[in-house]
């Protein structure tokens, strides 16, 4: 199926599910979330996949939180999300709608010991950590947030005054975008500026494939 647009009532579904976050109103729901964001979601990804599977494998994430260790015990994601990566931390090229909107983003959303440890290793360096410095002030110029989890002081190891101490500083370090609500959500133009978007982020995609890579310890 070819992407179209999600649907008329994606957002007022996820606006509804802010406010009354329970399985009453998801089932009574459901079909509009399987026809106006599952399915278009689906369909965008599958597009999408078509430049940037090289990349990795693509998925559409469950609809359901994992709440077992969460304060919150809320059911369900106020959010539909796709992700193309190899694997958590060395790369992804992700898209998310929800009541914010379109957003896409792209970097290291999850570092594992082992991850954070060469992404340290290639930032220290010269010629590496200048050049995700200058990915980093570029994603910047082009209207993308830089967030990630960061630590308040320095890492141990590394001097205060060192040139990249900044980004040192990230336990996690990743670019988004954010498109309000309008009509292009509900057109096919939301797919040229999801693919527009994933150009632009994949230098720093491929940074982190290159110098962070997989984790190799076993997942928890």
């Amino acid at each position: 199926m070819a992407f179209t647009g999600f649907g008329e009532y994606a957002i007022d579904f996820f606006d509804g599910l802010v406010v009354d976050n329970s399985k009453a109103y998801w089932q009574e729901h459901l079909p509009t979330y399987t026809t106006d964001v599952r399915a278009p979601m689906e369909a965008l990804l599958a597009e999408l996949l078509e430049e940037f599977g090289d990349f990795g494998e693509g998925k559409v994430f469950r609809p359901y939180r994992d709440v077992r260790f969460a304060r919150d015990k809320s059911p369900y994601k106020t959010h539909c999300a796709a992700v193309v990566e190899r694997g958590r931390g060395g790369g992804a090229f992700y898209v998310e709608v929800g009541p914010a909107g379109l957003r896409v983003g792209g970097g290291c959303f999850h570092l594992a010991p082992d991850q954070l440890a060469r992404f340290r290793r290639a930032v220290d360096t010269d010629v590496h950590g200048a050049e995700l410095a200058d990915l980093v002030a570029e994603l910047r110029d082009a209207g993308f947030e830089i967030r990630g989890d960061r630590l308040r002081t320095r890492p141990r190891g590394f001097a205060a005054d060192h040139p990249r101490i900044e980004l040192l500083r990230h336990r996690t370090l990743y670019a988004l975008f954010t498109w309000p609500p309008d009509d292009a959500l509900h057109e096919r133009t939301c797919l040229d500026r999801v693919r527009t978007a994933w150009r632009t982020l994949r230098p720093i995609n491929d940074w982190a494939a290159a110098h962070v890579g997989a984790s190799e310890l076993p997942r928890r």
